[in-house]
């Protein structure tokens, strides 16, 4: 299944670029065929809100979005909230480009439920609404979400934790401990919930036992996906619960906090636990390639962007924009539209496969 993904993604990737030069689509819902839009000049401005660069992804996000949207032949406004800021730097942007005449919006939100009077101002003026890599939750005005399934996201770091777990001693139980990600990130609760819903049963059934006793999303959230807060809560489990007890593995949520983990059990001296991850992160690839984090979560930044470009290419001709998902993704006030990307799983064992087709990352794995 694993190698169909890979190849299913390698050639995705390789033909990334032709999706933006793509007018047309043979898999476009009847819900996105309602919610077309009616067209708008091929050269107007496209306003891009991005939350802060706390990840390489936001970094490569974009640069791709003002590449690729002036080679579409539009006018690109991309926007990065401030780092001590972030919501109101991005209630002001989102505001700015409604008042330049912006035809769509791409938001990837810094903060999930506090952006809905910008967004209906946006909506109000026109303007399309597309939520990108992150849910926008507690309105209306967001017309499509385009992203990486999140619940299989969670899915596959709490497979690939117990592949690794049985690998190491093939029966339980195996004690772990649980990090989630930050509560003003909508994802966070759908990348936890896609992974209890794997790791539940086996603590149900004490395959599994959590050590701190820790399962709740509140208990084991980290504030603003920073790398400290994951370390400090990581130095006070280990203090307080693994004097003497073994760690076997820990669900972390993306590759920015597995590191912070692994630098935390590292400088406590014990041994080094099976640790996951998400983003596929330069330094997360030699982590794992060096055999300490023991996987991440493949997902082509490139194919994101290309695919938010071809939807505003398809909504500038008036058409209906492909939608893969109509029902998966509930924000509270709607079911929204979604094209959803297939994230993979990648571990030491695959790497090489899964980035061959990535410039940035392939060397890595020499």
């Amino acid at each position: 299944m694993r190698k169909a993904l890979l190849a299913t993604t390698a050639l995705a990737a390789a033909s990334v670029l032709a999706l933006t030069g793509c007018g047309g689509s043979s898999s476009r819902t009847e819900a996105g065929n309602a919610s077309a839009a009616s067209g708008f000049a091929a050269d107007s401005t496209i306003g891009v809100a991005l939350p802060s660069k706390t990840s390489e992804n936001w970094v490569l996000a974009g640069d791709l979005f003002s590449n690729g949207l002036k080679e579409a032949g539009f006018k690109g406004d991309v926007q990065y909230a401030g780092a001590s800021t972030t919501v109101k730097d991005q209630q002001d942007q989102i505001n700015a480009m409604v008042t330049k005449g912006a035809k769509v919006i791409v938001v990837g939100a810094a903060d999930a439920g506090q952006l809905a009077t910008q967004l209906k101002a946006a909506r109000d003026a026109g303007a399309k609404v597309i939520a990108y890599d992150r849910i926008i939750t507690n309105t209306p005005d967001v017309d499509y979400y385009v992203g990486f399934d999140a619940k299989k996201v969670g899915q596959l770091q709490a497979e690939s934790l117990m592949e690794a777990l049985k690998a190491k001693k093939p029966s339980g139980p195996y004690t772990i401990e649980l990090f989630s990600g930050s509560p003003d990130d909508a994802n966070s609760a759908v990348f936890f919930d896609g992974a209890m819903s794997v790791l539940t049963p086996l603590i149900a059934d004490g395959t599994i036992v959590v050590g701190s006793g820790q399962k709740d999303i509140k208990q084991t959230s980290t504030a603003g996906w920073k790398a400290e807060n994951a370390q400090s809560r990581m130095d006070s489990l280990l203090t307080g619960t693994y004097g003497s007890k073994e760690l076997d593995g820990v669900l972390s949520p993306n590759d920015t906090l597995a590191r912070a983990i692994l630098t935390s059990v590292k400088a406590a001296g014990k041994p080094i636990p099976v640790v996951t991850g998400q983003d596929s992160e330069a330094e997360s690839v030699k982590s794992i390639m060096a055999g300490e984090q023991y996987s991440t979560i493949y997902k082509d930044t490139r194919l994101l962007v290309a695919q938010v470009i071809k939807m505003t290419q398809s909504l500038q001709k008036g058409e209906a924009p492909e939608l893969n998902d109509t029902k998966s993704y509930n924000n509270g006030a709607k079911v929204l539209e979604s094209y959803l990307l297939e994230p993979v799983i990648v571990t030491k064992e695959d790497a090489a496969e899964a980035y061959a087709a990535n410039p940035s990352l392939a060397p890595l794995t020499k």
